[in-house]
């Protein structure tokens, strides 16, 4: 059996290394913009290189680059108005209520600035400027050009020839030296002449230190004085001449030269209160060190740092023609929007996610924003912040099954700070215990309402996030993990139940106030009002379930809070069920059958039930599966990029592969439309960003979750392993392997199929918990010495079988 065992996985890693078109992206040409370049990252440093042969540009990027700083914008006087705003929703009187709360139950001054804070309290991250080489012979044209991201590295590779010459650019960014590096080239001796510099186009000083360039400031903050932050830049030529002029470095007749960034802040990450220490002292000794080592070294050590992820995960689909060894992303893009076939492209896409994930979201920083942490901007649509109403959740989708669990960790550090301060949000608005973070928050430590009430008093979002902390536990049965958490998963259960009120219908316990995340309705007795503030909405009843149960179970596993966890299971048989709306056949997404103003909303909130919760599902709820497709069919295909990736995911979830690959050819399609159209223009842009439009990374790490999802499903309720549980019917994705997929409670998977079948799979245990899985037809199981498993029949294919920690066992399907 070890034999066996032993050349699954050679065969993976054989497939891998001999097709390399899911693992590099290739562009034949310059990027023109922003969209066309290629990321990197360390999760602090980012990257966007545009290999232009003439200027080159690379976008800088540190991810704790936001302007703002942290304020006090709660409303004081709120929770006086919150009687009477419960007694108009209890009446039915919600336009009236609205108007209420727009008055005296949203925050206190401009809060995100209507999605342009970054000269507002509440602040927006920004870019840190850019780096740009303007080459002495730039004028003249180029042949031969190439440029290509190596996912499996993350290395850039840019080359083109002039007069007979080959020139080489290549970068990263290094996390053990904490640099972005860039290497360059010339195949002719002392042919290397080229001028650079740093740029920012405000809130900057410039000066030159030892041949090095220093670039630094401070960020507003409406008033006081923001971040400081500082950058380097240190060039590092092999022969030739090293100047400066009064704006850049100067490099004449080199063979080679490489070129150092660093950067920092003084941001005190989670401490935003307290301020760190000198930022150009922190880089002027991490550039010290950095260069004391040769090319070859910070290659290696940034190539083995980034593969310990990476390389965790790996998925490979079997084919006969690998269109990308000669076509660049944007042809295979149109390509597969029409329908064509490219396997690679479907692993490059998860494979992309995965590193773009690695790239943005490392243990001890800040969590991937809504851009993760790439932007060329000063304002960045949405001021690049956390939205607790999808977004920051969806950037870690992927993280657990994925196997990039530690990646998920800078998620669960905005969560301690969301607890901290939305601690006292929720007693001036709802006189509540526990803790709220409403739809936005930011490093700040904004926790209150928005700016305005139609879309700012989704009082759930902060649950959502939790949820997330159980979802961890799930994954890796980390017990001293739950137990550092427990308070906040208490806080945010807490405030769920603080904050429910009887509904004189049903006299279930609601949410009041709240809305449906962005959504709103026509009153039934007026059309005339659009109103969205309401109580008890879908998603609200959902995540209460899920929160109360959560707590439950920690407090149980735990050995705390008995009598208090007793309380949680009597409210949470009091919650509204999901409904079936009469006049429709879809999922209700209030506890009125609203009519709704736009039926093709980009928002699905009131589907969590299915995804990424599992309340829903096939085999338990099949009447609820059918109201959410009904759900799914009004919606069509309206909404932008992320809208789409949910969309993946649910129908995954509901085992229709073909449907769930019809939205990800959909996902893939190539856009162009860099401004907010919500109707048009979603897709995916030629460096594979996703198309809110704008540019959003949630939509990127989404679609990859949702492709994961077609290959293995485990539901928290009953904890069943289903391999294959919704593969496309697609001739291309019928035969394949993946390794390392995890599994909740505790597994790693591996498994290989052909024509759509799984003959061959290994589970590892981590944690030496039961395993439930649903056995392929003619499979058996069998541990690592070959000795048959005892397996417990559980009905429906579904069987048992004990596990030790640290012990792998053999799935083996009669051909």
């Amino acid at each position: 059996m070890k034999k066996i065992f032993f050349a699954f996985l050679a065969g993976i890693t054989t497939s891998v290394s001999q097709a390399q078109s899911d693992v590099r992206m290739l562009f034949n040409e310059p990027a023109s913009n922003y969209m066309s370049s290629s990321p990197l990252g360390n999760g602090r440093l980012g990257a966007m290189v545009f290999g232009r042969a003439d200027r080159e540009r690379i976008v800088l990027n540190e991810i704790s680059m936001w302007s703002g700083g942290v304020q006090d914008a709660d409303d004081k006087s709120a929770s006086n108005y919150l009687p009477l705003i419960r007694k108009l929703l209890v009446q039915g009187k919600n336009y009236e209520a609205q108007e209420l709360m727009q008055k005296h139950f949203i925050c206190k001054g401009p809060g995100s600035g209507s999605g342009n804070g970054a000269n507002v309290k509440f602040g927006c991250y920004q870019t840190l400027g850019d780096l740009f080489i303007n080459w002495a012979n730039g004028d003249k044209p180029v042949t031969d050009y190439r440029r290509t991201l190596q996912l499996d590295n993350a290395i850039t590779k840019t080359e083109w020839e002039r007069d007979g010459v080959i020139y080489t650019e290549e970068a990263f960014v290094s996390a053990p030296q904490q640099v972005i590096a860039v290497r360059l080239r010339s195949s002719k001796p002392g042919g290397l002449s080229f001028s650079t510099r740093l740029y920012r186009k405000e809130r900057v000083a410039y000066t030159f230190n030892n041949k090095q360039m220093v670039m630094r400031g401070a960020l507003n903050s409406e008033g006081d004085e923001g971040v400081r932050y500082a950058s380097v830049l240190k060039a590092i030529p092999s022969g030739g001449k090293l100047t400066t002029t009064d704006t850049s470095l100067v490099i004449s007749n080199a063979n080679e030269c490489i070129l150092l960034v660093g950067a920092a802040t003084d941001m005190n990450w989670p401490n935003v209160e307290a301020r760190g220490k000198d930022p150009l002292v922190i880089v002027q000794s991490t550039l010290q060190k950095a260069s004391q080592i040769s090319w070859y070294q910070l290659v290696t050590a940034h190539t083995n740092d980034f593969q310990s992820y990476f390389n965790r995960c790996r998925l490979q689909f079997e084919k006969t023609d690998n269109p990308g060894n000669y076509l660049d992303v944007e042809q295979r893009l149109k390509r597969f929007g029409k329908g064509e076939e490219d396997a690679d492209l479907v692993s490059m896409y998860f494979n992309f996610g995965r590193y773009l994930l690695i790239s943005s979201s490392r243990p001890g920083g800040l969590p991937a924003n809504l851009q993760g942490l790439w932007a060329d901007e000063y304002q960045t649509p949405w001021n690049g912040d956390y939205h607790t109403d999808i977004n920051v959740q969806m950037n870690y989708w992927p993280a657990e099954l994925t196997n990039l669990s530690d990646c998920h960790k800078p998620l669960f550090t905005l969560l301690r700070q969301m607890a901290k301060y939305g601690k006292k949000t929720a007693k001036a608005y709802y006189n509540a215990d526990g803790w709220v973070t409403h739809p936005i928050t930011n490093p700040w430590g904004y926790t209150s309402p928005g700016e305005s009430s139609n879309w700012g008093s989704t009082v759930t979002g902060g649950i959502w996030a939790a949820t997330h902390l159980w979802q961890h536990y799930q994954y890796t049965l980390d017990k001293k993990f739950l137990a550092s958490v427990y308070p906040i998963l208490k806080g945010a259960a807490q405030f769920y139940t603080d904050i429910l009120i009887a509904e004189p219908s049903h006299k279930w316990l609601v949410t009041a106030p709240s809305n449906s995340p962005e959504n709103s309705f026509y009153m039934p007795d007026d059309s005339s009002h659009i109103v969205a503030n309401c109580m008890g909405p879908t998603i609200d009843n959902q995540l209460g379930r899920e929160i109360l149960g959560e707590a439950m179970k920690a407090a149980a596993i735990l050995n705390v809070d008995k009598g208090w966890a007793d309380t949680l299971g009597m409210i949470a048989k009091r919650l509204p069920p999901n409904i079936i709306s009469p006049s429709t056949g879809a999922l209700q997404e209030w506890l009125v059958d609203y009519k709704e103003p736009e039926p093709e909303h980009r928002h699905t909130s009131h589907l969590m039930g299915l995804y990424p919760l599992d309340e829903i599902t096939p085999w338990d709820t099949p009447d609820l599966v059918n109201a959410v497709k009904t759900t799914l069919e009004r919606r069509n295909k309206g909404g932008i990029g992320w809208a789409w990736a949910w969309r993946i995911n649910m129908w995954a979830r509901m085992q229709d592969g073909d449907k769930a690959m019809s939205f990800l050819r959909a996902f893939l399609t190539p856009s162009t439309v860099t401004s907010v159209e919500y109707s048009q223009g979603a897709g995916t842009y030629p460096n594979l960003f996703c198309a809110g439009p704008p540019y959003q990374i949630d939509g990127n790490l989404g679609a990859t979750a949702g492709i994961a999802e077609m290959l293995l499903q485990s539901h928290g309720k009953d904890n069943v392993i289903r391999l294959l549980p919704a593969l496309p019917g697609d001739s291309s994705l019928q035969t394949g392997n993946v390794k390392g997929l995890c599994a909740r409670n505790g597994f790693e998977v591996s498994f290989n199929w052909k024509n759509g079948k799984v003959f061959y799979a290994e589970v590892f245990s981590k944690g030496g918990q039961q395993c439930n899985i649903l056995l392929p037809a003619g499979g058996s199981v069998e541990d690592v010495n070959g000795k048959a498993v005892t397996l417990e029949q559980k009905g429906n294919g579904i069987v048992s079988f004990a596990t030790k920690a640290g012990a792998r066992y053999f799935i083996r399907v009669k051909q």
